[in-house]
């Protein structure tokens, strides 16, 4: 028997699976949208940190298919615990929002690193047929023009970015070591509903609906790309079931964006108008461009986004229109209040990462 190819209904481990990514996988999992990954058992270890809710499970929360542990990945003892008997770990669990890393990276360090070397631990003590380890484009650094492919040397600028390339080396060392079959996904940025709102979009949406400015780093020309999280979710699902063990899969590709046009954008879609633009200091260390050749999962497992983003940006701000209910208590009331100060043409931010 191939120890690297999933059962029919294989029992899953998705860590993080109560934050925005992780519960949209779950969710579609759960409802049979990844036809190589239709789960006998799925089961969602969450530590339900500021950015993890059970409300993003809700709608799955019937299906007794899924078990919800709540816990830390760095007990051992409680990761060896729920690892047992699991045929795929899909790892979602990070800390991943780069302003909180430059003022405190050591919650980084333990939960993406340590974290990511006990899972893999369990992992191989348990006999698991396939880990996916969810990563990031920040891993490789700023790239001036073109595109990062996944054999480009890391160079992470930020402790975020920093503590995901070390957690993707002992994935890739797990492998090279033991033999472990995992494979790594990097993926751009995220966006969509049930993201929480100190990332760019839900902030920018949530802030303009309040009356409030939006924050916005430096002169704008920091370029992202964007990626819905339901592209980003069946590309990981893809991944998962047919990925070459060992590898790393590149995600994508995104749509492009400075954080001036994407904030124009969002300006247009609520209705708002330049005034409500407050120009910020830059970010220490603020990447320019990220960019990733995504030609490797479309060659090999026929990958390619189905949302354009117009449609996907447009479904997003709508769903935090609808949703107060949803994101009124997550505001963080610091948020600036103060009359914003109207923008100039080079005006922009980034409030960054995925999930």
């Amino acid at each position: 028997m191939n120890r690297d190819v999933l059962p029919v209904r294989p029992r899953v481990l998705v860590t993080g699976g109560a934050g925005f990514i992780g519960s949209h996988f779950v969710r579609s999992a759960l409802r049979g949208e990844y036809p190589g990954i239709t789960p006998a058992e799925l089961v969602v270890l969450d530590k339900l940190t500021y950015a993890g809710r059970l409300e993003n499970l809700a709608p799955v929360a019937g299906d007794d298919r899924m078990r919800f542990v709540h816990g830390d990945i760095c007990d051992a003892r409680l990761v060896e615990d729920v690892m047992t008997g699991v045929d795929l770990v899909v790892h979602f669990a990070a800390e991943s929002h780069v302003d909180r890393s430059i003022a405190g990276s050591d919650a980084f360090t333990r939960t993406n690193v340590l974290g990511t070397q006990v899972l893999l631990s369990a992992a191989l003590r348990a006999g698991v047929r396939r880990f996916t380890h969810v990563s990031t484009d920040e891993v490789y650094g700023s790239i001036n023009e073109g595109s990062w492919a996944e054999d480009a040397p890391l160079e992470p600028n930020s402790p975020y970015a920093a503590s995901k390339a070390s957690s993707d080396l002992l994935v890739r060392a797990y492998h090279r070591t033991h033999g472990l079959p995992v494979c790594v996904t990097r993926c751009p940025n995220n966006y969509g509903p049930h993201q929480f709102p100190e990332k760019i979009i839900p902030l920018f949406v949530s802030n303009l609906l309040d009356g409030r400015p939006v924050p916005l780093y430096g002169d704008g020309l920091n370029v992202r790309e964007w990626l819905h999280v339901d592209d980003h979710c069946r590309a990981v699902a893809l991944v998962a079931e047919r990925g070459r063990p060992g590898e790393v899969y590149n995600v994508g590709p995104g749509t492009p964006l400075s954080n001036l046009e994407l904030t124009r954008l969002l300006l247009e879609a609520v209705g708002a108008d330049a005034s409500m633009v407050m120009p910020v200091a830059d970010r220490k260390g603020h990447d320019r461009r990220y960019a990733v050749d995504a030609t490797k999962i479309a060659g090999e497992l026929g990958f390619t986004p189905r949302v354009p983003f117009g449609e996907g940006l447009a479904a997003t701000v709508a769903w935090y229109a609808g949703r107060r209910d949803w994101w009124e208590p997550l505001r963080d009331p610091a948020l600036p209040t103060e009359a914003p100060v109207p923008v100039n043409a080079s005006a922009g931010g980034d409030r960054d990462h995925a999930d």
